[in-house]
């Protein structure tokens, strides 16, 4: 039998908590920061945990 391979791009995106909750990034802080402001951008730096309604997908994707 075939070993299951984890999706390598889920891998570098997402982070197991130690009670099995997933951490991940928050998006729009790549480009165009000069209209945000500083406030938005300091939140926007904070890692926050996967939606519950997207749990089972992600878990799946990391083969959990």
């Amino acid at each position: 039998m075939y070993k299951v391979k984890k999706n390598s791009s889920a891998k570098k995106r997402f982070k197991l908590t130690g009670t099995g909750k997933v951490k991940r990034k928050k998006a729009y802080k790549r480009h165009i920061l000069t209209k945000k402001t500083i406030k938005q951008k300091r939140r926007l730096g904070l890692a926050t945990l996967v939606s519950d309604a997207d749990m089972n997908n992600v878990k799946a994707m990391l083969n959990l």
